[in-house]
């Protein structure tokens, strides 16, 4: 079962923020961008989902999880709880699906997804061409106990799963470095089941992926530039992931943005497309790469890197 290629992902990684100010208020927040995205042509109708890391909350180290398969636009409880969090780490989603009978809307489905066993959590923009072929070869790559864990019908929780089993320990991730290295095995892997599957379609995997202290993204499709038989409109693009920084988000002079020099800068937000009208401080992640933040109180600098799967 292919989850759709035209969700809209986004992470907040720095200094607390509002998570209303990331969701409801700018001029193309999340929440906007499933009726009205700008750089897509499909609606995002089929499930929301944040996981949202808060420093003052009880038990910081344990985020705050919201899934539901209602429209977020409509969503009184989403907009009174984006009020209260302050978070430090974010990731969102809005889940796009094609229009046919085999997809399943569940909240099992609905990303970000989480797993036993660690505090990874994971939202992906995308799908694995001829998943359903796939899915024996890619389970000798995950360990059992993971496997079992696995809910939903994704492509999506099924790269999840591979992702962690790629990890030394699970429970503990010293680095970010660490996480894109987990990530560049995933990709590797999924590259081998399908050359071995002689599957040439393209699929896109943008992934985020953080457990509060680290956060990594990837823009990344397998074979594009194959087109035959292509399900998505998405599959003809390189799926766009961009990323902005600063200090002290909010509104300025009527304009949402962060300001403040990349040299000050203390915070990073990722998203499928800028959340600000001023898209001038709004970088494209380049394609085939990932892109990395960690620390405490603010991010060390926002690294890209060039991915080798």
């Amino acid at each position: 079962m292919l989850d759709a290629s035209m969700c809209r992902l986004l992470a907040y990684f720095g200094a607390p923020v509002p998570l209303d100010q990331l969701l409801f208020d700018p001029d193309s927040s999340l929440v906007t961008q499933t009726y009205a995205p700008q750089m897509q042509r499909m609606l995002n109708l089929a499930g929301f989902g944040m996981v949202a890391w808060d420093a003052t909350s009880f038990a910081p180290e344990q985020p705050f999880v919201y899934k539901t398969t209602q429209l977020p636009s409509f969503d009184e409880n989403l907009r009174a709880l984006s009020r209260k969090v302050r978070a430090r780490c974010l990731l969102a989603h809005v889940r796009g699906v094609a229009p046919n009978h085999h997809v399943v809307v569940s909240e099992q489905n609905v990303h970000p997804f989480c797993l036993p066993g660690t505090q990874l959590t994971l939202a992906h923009n995308g799908d694995l061409a001829q998943f359903a072929l796939m899915k024996h070869d890619l389970l000798e790559h995950i360990r059992p106990e993971v496997a079992r864990a696995i809910a939903g019908t994704t492509d999506s929780e099924w790269i999840f799963a591979l992702l962690v089993s790629q990890l030394l320990d699970p429970a503990r991730i010293d680095s970010a470095e660490e996480l894109v290295s987990a990530i560049d095995a995933t990709l590797r892997v999924l590259r081998r089941v399908r050359e071995r599957l002689r599957v040439a379609q393209p699929s896109a995997v943008n992934l985020c992926i953080s457990d509060g202290r680290q956060l990594a993204a990837t823009r990344f499709t397998f074979d594009f530039g194959c087109y035959a038989n292509v399900p998505h409109q998405g599959d003809l693009d390189f799926l766009s992931l961009w990323y902005t920084t600063g200090r002290d988000y909010g509104l300025h002079d009527g304009e949402w943005k962060m300001i403040g020099s990349p040299a000050r800068a203390d915070s990073l937000i990722l998203a499928s497309e800028p959340l600000t009208r001023d898209v001038s401080t709004w970088i494209a992640v380049p394609e085939y790469s990932a892109i990395y933040a960690s620390g405490e109180g603010g991010y060390n600098v926002a690294r890209v890197v060039e991915l080798t799967a």
